[in-house]
């Protein structure tokens, strides 16, 4: 593909957004060393300083430290960095996690996106489609792997997420539903995807517009693939959704940046190795424009909805493709019932595949049991 340059889109909710300096306190913060004891003896009062001086100053971003991928890549344990200089750990992360991807301009934005395999491959295109907060960085080896059985395979970025472009709200595009639709259909004619193609489709908020996308799109798929997704009205919303539409509090959510890492752990039962962590990271770190477009997108989301529109839409009478359900049953978000709920609407055609060990993102969690689901599934 060939590789195409957009200026930078406005900031985003400039009057709100963190700036580099606050950012690099933070972090100073996070990484102050305590100070250790060493006297034996000491008067009392110097026994009251001592403790004062181990006692760590209050510090308003302690959230990030709370989990151990977190904790150990804000330290910097492979490179530290004198006082944690948040400089330098973009340094040292900046060029991770685009394996097999490149930039691509389609009408006002500019897309990430991720290819392999050959566009001729005759076993066809499969196109995958991350959810949020993550980015399509969740699906390379899950691509790696299928390209090697001759499928041609590519996963964008939505715009908002990952490394695409992420435009302020007023500036063409307004993370309505609509839009994500709007541009989706650009991109795929920009990357001359033929009709029909393979789908598949993961998470929440973008993921659901995925899905509501191949519902006004029938035509246009041949199969469709879903891993765990919020499918009926039962569907629970993550308390970081929640979180994101409360006034003023969402705006300090928004720039937890290790917000994506932390919603895909509390969703599986495994902890990130750090090298993931870091590219997972990266886009929040760098600025404040990929947690603000989440957070326009979230507030403008009707999540019930979205899900009931899914559930009767995908049901039997209203849907007539094969649907593989490939379903992480450790996922601590959406429980195994939904899944069954959704499959008895149309159980002609839905066939349900439980992953075992996997939680929320099965793709990241345990790729090759996708792989080998996708497999039987596609050929």
């Amino acid at each position: 593909m060939a590789a195409f340059s957009l200026p930078l889109s406005p900031p985003l909710c400039s009057s709100l957004h963190y700036t580099s300096t606050t950012k690099l306190n933070a972090s100073k913060q996070l990484t102050a060393k305590r100070r250790r004891t060493t006297a034996i003896v000491v008067k009392a009062s110097e026994k009251k300083e001592e403790a004062d001086r181990d006692t760590p100053e209050f510090n308003p971003f302690g959230f990030v430290t709370d989990n151990p991928s977190s904790r150990s890549a804000i330290q910097l344990p492979e490179s530290p960095a004198e006082d944690g200089n948040v400089g330098q750990m973009l340094y040292r992360i900046e060029d991770k996690g685009k394996e097999y991807g490149s930039y691509i301009k389609s009408g006002k934005f500019r897309w990430f996106v991720r290819e392999t395999g050959s566009p001729k491959s005759q076993r066809g295109t499969i196109v995958f489609l991350h959810g949020a907060p993550t980015q399509s960085y969740s699906y390379r080896v899950v691509m790696s792997e299928m390209s090697n059985v001759g499928f041609h395979c590519l996963a964008p970025d939505w715009i908002g997420f990952g490394f695409s472009d992420k435009p302020q709200p007023g500036y063409g595009f307004n993370y309505t539903e609509k839009e994500f639709h709007e541009e989706l259909d650009r991109l795929l004619d920009v990357l001359g995807v033929k009709s029909p193609f393979f789908l598949v489709v993961q998470g929440f908020l973008v993921g659901s517009f995925g899905l509501t996308w191949a519902l006004k799109n029938p035509s246009r798929i041949s199969k469709l693939a879903i891993l765990n997704s919020p499918l009926t009205a039962s569907s629970p919303v993550p308390g970081l959704f929640q979180q994101l539409r409360i006034p003023l509090f969402g705006e300090f959510t928004c720039q937890n940046a290790v917000m994506a890492e932390r919603f895909i752990e509390a969703g599986s039962t495994y902890v990130l190795k750090v090298e993931k962590a870091d590219v997972y990271r990266l886009p929040y770190l760098s600025s404040g424009g990929p947690g603000f477009a989440l957070l326009e997108a979230a507030r403008k989301a009707n999540f019930k909805e979205t899900a009931t529109q899914i559930a009767s839409g995908f049901s039997s009478g209203s849907w007539d493709k094969p649907i593989l359900l490939a379903w992480g049953v450790s996922d601590k978000y959406l429980p195994q019932s939904v899944a069954e709920e959704f499959q008895k609407g149309n159980p002609s055609l839905i066939k349900l595949k439980l992953i075992e060990g996997a939680g929320h993102m099965p793709q990241e969690d345990w790729p090759e049991k996708v792989v080998e689901a996708l497999r039987m599934f596609l050929l």
